[in-house]
């Protein structure tokens, strides 16, 4: 049963994007965005230049093409962005024979930057040092931008696609004995929408419930961003089957939009969306305290508010899709924290992904497990992608989180 409910702020009236009779100015972050696009593809116009050259065409010839195709594929990266700003559904067509490669050569481009200023520094100190002609090569560019184009084809569509099932151990303190061995499956970050389409999701859904868990979470960002694929969340939503039900917690991406009609969707299939509100839940005569808080990126959040009706000493789980707000959690007495959000990076060195990850540049927490006193917050990688669809040396995963009684 719900104990308290606290509905999330809904926020003051809208400022208009623009002022009538004058030009929309571009964002900052888009404008950060066409910079970095313009920098990566100069390494790319040289590595065009370069095989063209060494295919027959002669030098300014090579030079002009591969000037071209940098210009075409700055000019291409607008749509893409385009689409990412409000997400809708587009025929597959155009998805994964238009946008997916695009992607992957723009994660190549990506890819290449940093060899490629490193070479332009370190080569003409090589070459002063070994008495050589002072003077990059060309060949360095075409070939570094042909292994990413292997590596990055490779975290665009197979890393995505296949995802893992983790199973991990949570031991808690106090917990009652009849709560020994209690299953959680925790599913994050699914970021439906035009690269993750809802037939991808159902896969995870079979999966989920092939485990069989005593409880399902999803700790937020379902959305990539708009509304265009909100009833395709609700549907797989509603495909999740837990012993004692599926609970949701929303995330910031999830008000990129409208947030509200996703919520009462979710709830129309008998999904449960927790916002600053806990419930409790019962096994075999023990309780635990389930809470939820709102997005915290839009100042929806209230931790004050989830707790509010815990019983005194009550195992607690809290669902967070944030998970710098960790600290504040074990402060209050929470037992276990389920979070999101960072996508482990997203892009992350194979093997070593735990500890050198994208996210780690923003953030503390960034995947697995972490403990503070008695609480542990496992911070989930999460199943989709946002900005471009890549993975690399952070799989997809679902989590179920077995409850141990500690010693």
């Amino acid at each position: 049963m719900v104990l308290t409910s606290i509905p999330a702020p809904t926020g003051g009236g809208a400022k208009p994007s623009n002022v009538k009779g004058k030009r929309p100015r571009m964002s900052k972050f888009m404008r950060f965005l066409v910079t970095l696009t313009t920098v990566i593809h100069l390494p790319f116009v040289v590595a065009v230049a370069e095989a063209l050259r060494r295919g027959g065409l002669d030098a300014p010839a090579a030079w002009a093409a591969g000037a071209a195709l940098g210009a075409f594929g700055l000019w291409a990266f607008f749509g893409r962005a385009r689409h990412g700003m409000n997400d809708e559904h587009r025929p597959w067509t155009t998805t994964f024979l238009v946008d997916v490669p695009y992607y992957v050569h723009w994660c190549a481009c990506l890819y290449s930057l940093i060899p490629s200023a490193l070479y332009l520094v370190l080569e003409p100190i090589v070459d002063l040092v070994r008495g050589a002609p002072v003077g990059p090569s060309p060949g360095f560019f075409m070939w570094t931008y042909a292994s990413g184009l292997v590596v990055c084809g490779y975290g665009v569509t197979a890393r995505r696609w296949f995802f893992v099932t983790r199973r991990v151990d949570i031991a808690v303190k106090d917990l009652a004995p009849e709560l020994d061995g209690y299953t959680i499956a925790q599913l994050s970050d699914l970021h439906i929408g035009a690269y993750t389409p809802l037939w991808w999701g159902k896969r995870w859904a079979r999966a989920t419930n092939a485990g069989s868990p005593d409880l399902v979470v999803v700790t937020g960002d379902m959305v990539t961003s708009g509304v265009d694929f909100h009833a395709d969340i609700a549907d797989l939503l509603g495909e999740l089957r837990g012993k004692d039900g599926v609970y949701v917690v929303m995330g910031n991406h999830d008000y990129f939009g409208e947030g509200e009609p996703l919520v009462t969707l979710i709830r129309d299939k008998g999904v449960h969306v927790l916002r600053n509100e806990g419930v409790v839940i019962e096994r075999g005569g023990a309780r635990f305290y389930l809470a939820g808080v709102d997005d915290t990126w839009t100042k929806r959040a209230s931790l004050e508010a989830a707790l509010a009706a815990r019983p005194a000493g009550m195992t607690t789980v809290l669902l967070q899709h944030d998970p710098d707000r960790f600290p504040s959690a074990a402060k209050r007495d929470v037992d276990l924290v389920l979070s999101g959000h960072t996508h482990g990076g997203q892009i992350a060195v194979p093997f070593l992904g735990r500890y050198i990850n994208a996210s780690k540049l923003a953030h503390h927490f960034h995947v697995g497990t972490y403990r503070d006193g008695r609480a542990t917050l496992y911070v989930h990688p999460g199943l989709g992608t946002t900005g471009p669809p890549m993975r690399l040396g952070v799989a997809p995963e679902i989590a179920l989180l077995t409850l141990r009684r500690a010693p």
